[in-house]
């Protein structure tokens, strides 16, 4: 039997696990054993009573996991230390935003560890069960009105009350992926009116459909998205149009919240210093594009700051923060990766299928291009 092994991630506030019990046992029936540290579930309140009673294995230690375990998934990219435990022929797969990580990628090649990054998952409706990325960026949509909702100082509804009437806030989103749309329907759901931009025209009708307003900014820009229909990274001039244009729209907005993101580059800058500072005090932004750079200059990773009255916050990893539900979709996600490499009833390592073959970053001690545009097509 293959072996899969899940360890407790160590990532500051990361408390999703990569694996649940009802996971562990699909799993156990389609061939594979399951090996896991012990409290590797906890933070998403799975005991290791559930995973004992799914067929699952605990041990004590992440190093027996990482020795033992033929496939080890993983939310983050292995520290060092780890990689070094690790053999030539092991498996490791999982969330681990390879394109930021050169030096221990260079480090899996020496090892010759075959990894696979699915956040590079390619966009077509077969690979659509092994999102992680759309999985984690529903939640992160959510939690970012939530989150807004909670700080800001006004109501977002619309109140008639016998002390006068209360307008509802005006919510903008800017980017209209996954995290965008569901942050659209959050917000509408709380009662606010919602206006969001995307670069991409063809998002204007998913918009409209959740009840928002879609700005009418046009840049005349050819190819505004890359394969697998992500957007692509603008031209400096372009983005300096973009900026212009969004400014009189991010000033009077009450929320702001921000997804715009190039996959595998830094996030875009959108809102500058300047436009915060036409922003009304009271207002707030939420960028969820914090942990490659931020939308906003002024986002600081990880934080809530002001600035002249703005509250502006930086969240990292949202989906750790609703970790049941996180956990069940990763879980899910990674369930259907793995049947990926059920071949004529036998599981084995293959590059017959174009999505192990597009999020295979490192194998037999080469280092494959790992940028989105260096895939082939």
């Amino acid at each position: 039997m293959v072996t899969v092994g899940i360890v407790r991630e160590t990532h500051t506030g990361e408390r999703r696990a990569a694996l649940t019990p009802e996971v562990v046992s699909r799993l156990r029936q389609f061939g594979y054993k399951v090996i896991l540290e012990s409290g590797a579930g906890l933070g998403a309140y799975f005991q290791d009573t559930a995973y004992e009673e799914a067929g699952a294995e605990v041990v004590p230690s992440a190093r027996e996991v990482v020795k033992r375990a033929d496939f080890l998934i993983r939310l983050h990219m292995p520290e060092a230390d780890e990689i070094e435990d690790m053999r030539p022929g092991q498996v490791l797969l999982g969330i681990l935003q390879a394109w930021r990580y050169p030096e221990r990628l260079a480090q899996l090649q020496k090892q010759a560890v075959t990894t696979f990054a699915l956040e590079r998952l390619p966009r077509i409706s077969r690979a659509q069960s092994m999102d992680v990325l759309s999985s984690m960026a529903s939640i992160a949509g959510y939690k970012a009105v939530i989150v807004a909702a909670e700080r800001f100082g006004r109501l977002l509804p619309m109140m008639v009350t016998a002390a006068g009437t209360i307008p509802p806030a005006l919510v903008l989103v800017i980017g209209a992926g996954v995290a965008g749309l569901q942050a659209i329907a959050t917000a509408r759901r709380l009662g606010a009116r919602v206006e969001a931009y995307d670069i991409r025209p063809a998002v204007k009708e998913q918009v409209e459909s959740l009840g928002a307003r879609f700005l009418p900014i046009t840049l005349e820009v050819d190819q505004v998205e890359q394969r697998g229909g992500y957007a692509r990274e603008l031209p400096e001039e372009v983005q300096r149009r973009q900026r212009e244009a969004l400014a009189t729209y991010v000033a009077r907005a009450d929320i702001v919240i921000s997804t715009a993101a190039v996959p595998e580059r830094p996030a875009p800058r959108l809102i500058t210093a300047n436009m915060v500072e036409q922003m009304h005090p009271g207002s707030l932004i939420v960028d969820l594009a914090a942990e490659t750079g931020g939308n906003c200059e002024l986002t600081r990773p990880g934080e809530w700051r002001e600035y002249r009255g703005v509250q502006i916050f930086g969240p990292l990893n949202l989906p750790a923060t609703v970790p049941i539900h996180a956990s069940q979709l990763l879980a899910r996600n990674f369930e259907s990766f793995l049947q990926l490499f059920r071949q004529q009833g036998e599981l084995r390592l293959h590059f017959e299928d174009e999505i192990l073959r597009q999020t295979c970053v490192v194998h037999d001690g080469r280092l494959f291009p790992f940028r989105a545009e260096d895939v082939p097509a």
